[in-house]
């Protein structure tokens, strides 16, 4: 068909599948064409600013999103696109006020778009601003994997373990094989030294999930330390190959400075379960010590996404009763279960002594999440 004869919407689908397969430069020239034809189309300028973005052309990607919102000031699109690219460009005032307009003008619930932005603001390092576009995003779609995930990220850079592991494990419940969180979480994992959790999770993972070596040399490491493999051994060379594509082939310098990462001064290797021990007395003497106020009502969310509202011992009995395998079962052996699972899959071992201190630990562990 003539481009005469192409509306501006047909340019514009053909631009976005060019752009989708990271053909800019060809979806560069569509649009080009296209405005050639329709000067006015405010989708064909927002695409062809997106398209300068995808290439780094930040001047031009500006000039064009001021031109799409000369036409249009209140596009979602285009402000979001422009916020990004004048963050860019070092101007974040001026990108917050951007990204600000979008939530005056009502587009919170577009969870896509609150991803969009807060992806924008993480990369350029605004954690907290981002950290409440994401939570935006999750409310908006609360089933949503990504959303999950990536205040699992957020929470992390912001300092809070107990959050980041929270979320994450809400993204793994939601889509068992977001491979990036899982990385994320068995990295997060062992980095606290809970590096029995880290292998769990590595082991649900295939080396083309990875596309960084931390975790595939964690991986080998691990494999390595805890099944006393000899470098040579099957089980590790998919993982060697893998680490070949990623990083090269593997110094051993590298290698060695990493078996050494993993043992203590006398050679042996770390119990990363000491410190955890250690804590667990600590809650238990803590929730010992503390006297019981009658009537406290607390919020709890689960990884399932329910929300959950009583004092810590009503809070207990409905999770509990919320799991079927569970409903004849006794209290104490409900929490037996419960931690030991915890413990498998974060490596924090979570007190059983009374209810309190069972949910605060499973908190602290990422299995639920304390709102209030």
């Amino acid at each position: 068909m003539s481009d005469a004869f192409l509306s501006s919407d047909d340019f514009d689908e053909q631009a976005h599948q060019l752009y989708n397969e990271g053909r800019y430069d060809e979806a560069l020239a569509i649009l080009n064409q296209g405005i050639t034809l329709y000067p006015h189309a405010v989708e064909l300028h927002i695409g062809r600013a997106y398209a300068h973005l995808a290439r780094e052309e930040y001047a031009w990607a500006r000039r064009s999103f001021d031109h799409a919102l000369g036409l249009d000031p209140d596009h979602e699109d285009g402000l979001a696109g422009l916020g990004e690219t004048l963050l860019k460009l070092g101007e974040r005032a001026a990108a917050i006020r951007a990204f600000e307009r979008i939530l005056q003008l009502g587009f919170q619930d577009d969870h896509e778009l609150m991803l969009q932005v807060g992806r924008a603001m993480f990369r350029e390092g605004l954690i907290g601003p981002a950290h409440r576009f994401f939570d935006l995003a999750a409310s908006a779609h609360p089933d949503s994997p990504d959303a999950a995930a990536c205040l699992g990220y957020a929470a992390h850079r912001l300092g809070n373990d107990a959050g980041s592991l929270y979320w994450l494990r809400r993204a793994l419940e939601l889509d068992a094989k977001f491979s990036e969180a899982r990385i994320y979480l068995a990295n997060l994992l062992y980095d606290r030294g809970e590096t029995e959790a880290a292998l769990h999770h590595l082991e649900r993972t295939q080396p083309e999930d990875h596309y960084d070596e931390l975790g595939i040399w964690r991986n080998i490491e691990l494999k390595k330390t805890v099944y006393r493999l000899p470098d040579e051994d099957p089980e590790l060379t998919p993982w060697l190959a893998r680490l070949s594509e990623v990083a090269g082939e593997p110094d051993p310098i590298e290698m060695l400075l990493a078996e050494v990462e993993a043992q203590q001064g006398d050679g042996s290797v770390r119990d990363p379960h000491q410190l955890e021990l250690f804590g667990t007395l600590l809650s238990e003497l803590h929730a010992m010590q503390r006297k019981p106020q009658q009537g406290e009502s607390h919020l709890v969310m689960t990884l399932a996404g329910h929300s959950i509202r009583g004092t810590w011992d009503e809070i207990l009995l409905q999770m509990k009763a919320a799991n079927r395998e569970w409903a004849h079962g006794s209290l104490d052996d409900f929490m037996l279960s419960q931690a030991r699972r915890g413990q498998a899959e974060t490596g924090v071992v979570i007190p059983t002594t009374d209810a309190e201190a069972f949910i605060r630990g499973s908190a602290e562990a990422g299995v639920l999440r304390i709102v209030s």
